[in-house]
């Protein structure tokens, strides 16, 4: 009788914690919807020209009309919103992917110098195409980020190989950064063609400007790779658990490890390409939202991650844009001031738990 009663005790303490990890999910994916849907009110409100909720509302179900208050939400607002909401969402499934590869929740594109190295390639490509033939199309500019990314990924993991130790490996990583963010400020210096005016505004980072081409072109790259990495959730969760574990599951490490570096190099050069780069996004949103849900499931971070990085984007653009108006910050000016004491806090963290 005994057995049967502690039989049925285990039976009931584990459907509660089932129901309260269950709800714990479903209560943090309610909050980053809400945020989701203030934000997006809030950016489209926001400006040198405020529009009414109920003015928004009617001006977005009726899709139709050439006066002012329509331009600034179709042409203008709409584009920049979800750029920032896409390439924010890119940045840090980006982030997660890397921090599961290296091990270290405080790998990313920014930390790694990976988004500069994008940058670097980015800046060489959109002068050559502009002074030759005077456009350069969405594509082509997140195929010279990838091989950016791809370049600089390759002497981290060169690195890698004759270190153990990962602070110096993000030492070698930041010092790869400055060297690419040296070389494109030198381009940038002496260029001399007037078509390239904003490409310093560019390099600081940006979601200005946008057009719904660029929201096209960026919806459909991040879409795919997300949807990839999704399918990958089962072999992510058991690669966390170790390498030989993996094997033991049939995940074939080498192959899977060469995958995730590539999902995370097209995810952060879509967003150097469009928008620059952007700093601590891809570190500080997926600890964040892995602290929120308590867990490490791929299958529920994942798109839990993708949410948070869009949420952060558009509350940092929108001080960006709003703060010093009419001026506006770069936005990594803003990302990293949110985002830095997040790091700050994970490296103290770390240090308390060892």
């Amino acid at each position: 009788m005994n057995r049967k009663t502690a039989d049925v005790n285990e039976a009931n303490s584990f459907h509660m914690e089932n129901f309260r990890r269950r709800s714990r999910y479903t209560a943090v994916f309610l909050v980053l919807f809400a945020a989701l849907l203030f934000i997006t009110v809030l950016n489209i409100n926001t400006g040198t020209t405020s529009i009414s909720v109920s003015r928004i509302l009617e001006i977005l179900l009726r899709r139709g009309g050439e006066d002012t208050e329509y331009n600034i939400i179709w042409k203008i607002r709409m584009p920049r919103l979800l750029m920032a909401a896409i390439l924010g969402g890119a940045l840090s499934l980006s982030g997660f992917l890397l921090q599961t590869f290296f091990r270290n929740p405080i790998a990313g594109p920014f930390m790694l110098g990976i988004s500069s190295g994008a940058k670097f390639v980015v800046a060489l490509v959109m002068i050559y195409f502009i002074g030759h033939f005077s456009a350069v199309s969405s594509y082509t500019l997140v195929v010279a980020a990838f091989a950016g990314s791809l370049l600089c990924m390759g002497f981290i993991l060169i690195i890698s190989r004759r270190v153990n130790h990962m602070a110096i490996l993000l030492v070698a990583g930041i010092m790869i950064g400055y060297i690419c963010s040296a070389a494109t400020d030198f381009v940038i210096t002496f260029a001399e063609d007037s078509d390239i005016v904003n490409l310093h505004d560019w390099s600081q980072g940006s979601f200005s400007g946008m057009s719904w081409g660029n929201v096209q072109t960026a919806a459909i790259i991040v879409g795919i790779t997300c949807v990839c990495t999704f399918f990958l959730a089962k072999p992510i969760g058991a690669y966390q658990l170790g390498e030989a574990y993996a094997r033991s599951m049939g995940v074939n490490v080498k192959v899977f490890r060469v995958t995730l570096i590539l999902l995370s190099s097209v995810l952060s050069a879509c967003v150097t390409a469009f928008a620059g780069p952007i700093s601590f996004v891809g570190i500080a949103v997926p600890h964040l939202v892995k602290q929120g849900l308590n867990t490490s499931r791929p299958l529920v971070v994942i798109p839990g991650t993708f949410l948070g990085g869009a949420v952060f984007c558009m509350m940092c653009d929108l001080i960006a844009r709003t703060a010093f108006a009419p001026l506006e910050l770069n936005i990594s000016t803003v990302t990293s001031v949110f985002g830095a004491p997040v790091v700050i806090w994970m490296m103290l963290k770390r240090q308390k738990g060892r």
